[in-house]
């Protein structure tokens, strides 16, 4: 079962990443994002296996940015590939089946590959400019997320995500997403966990079915 509430991690060090998903944990998050960039892969590891840790202890699935075989040495819920990462297909080969995979997209064409092959989530954005990811895709704003899923007509969850605030929300959820990621808003303010998911519409319920 995807979230409709996903927590991305930040932090300008491992530790403050860690911190920020055990406090995101602690508020409620029932899904996470570790999402290291630029480091050493061992460092990633590492972290990864600590992160593991943490949401293990809370029942919180567990998704690792890019690092899909990372994903896999630490039995993360899965992994997301943003568009210059590894391909999902690839990824696919190396992970179990319950394991979960999820794709970056900024167009129709991007969804639809995506979709092809046959991908767990869809992340489309961003929604607005935002400071938190490096070479930002151009900007879709509420018609742009109308215009492709009105096109794309899927079952496959689409995850609106870029400076989104919880009074995004209900305007969002009217072009058709499935539901949001969020980093710095929620980084801020763990509490906005509570008040998103209200939102939303609740978190999901329904466990993973583990096949370790």
């Amino acid at each position: 079962m995807i979230s409709k509430l996903q927590y991305i991690s930040q932090g300008s060090t491992p530790d403050e990443h860690l911190k920020n998903i055990q406090n995101a944990c602690t508020s409620g998050a029932d899904w996470v994002q570790l999402r290291l960039k630029n480091l050493d892969e061992k460092i990633i590891l590492e972290t990864a296996q600590k992160a593991r840790e943490i949401t293990g202890h809370f029942q919180t699935r567990l998704i690792i940015n890019d690092y899909y075989k990372i994903a896999k040495a630490v039995k993360a819920d899965g992994v997301h590939l943003g568009k210059n990462d590894a391909s999902t297909l690839e990824a696919r080969k190396h992970l179990a089946s319950w394991q979960i995979i999820g794709g970056t997209a900024n167009t129709l064409q991007d969804c639809e590959k995506l979709i092809s092959e046959e991908v767990n989530y869809i992340g489309l954005g961003p929604f607005r400019f935002t400071k938190t990811k490096e070479k930002l895709s151009p900007v879709l704003g509420l018609q742009g997320y109308q215009s492709i899923l009105e096109l794309l007509n899927t079952k496959t969850p689409v995850i609106a995500i870029g400076g989104i605030t919880i009074n995004d929300v209900p305007e969002l959820l009217k072009t058709g997403v499935y539901g949001v990621a969020v980093s710095g808003v929620i980084t801020k303010n763990f509490n906005n966990i509570s008040a998103f998911n209200k939102v939303l519409g609740g978190p999901s319920t329904r466990e993973q079915v583990y096949k370790l």
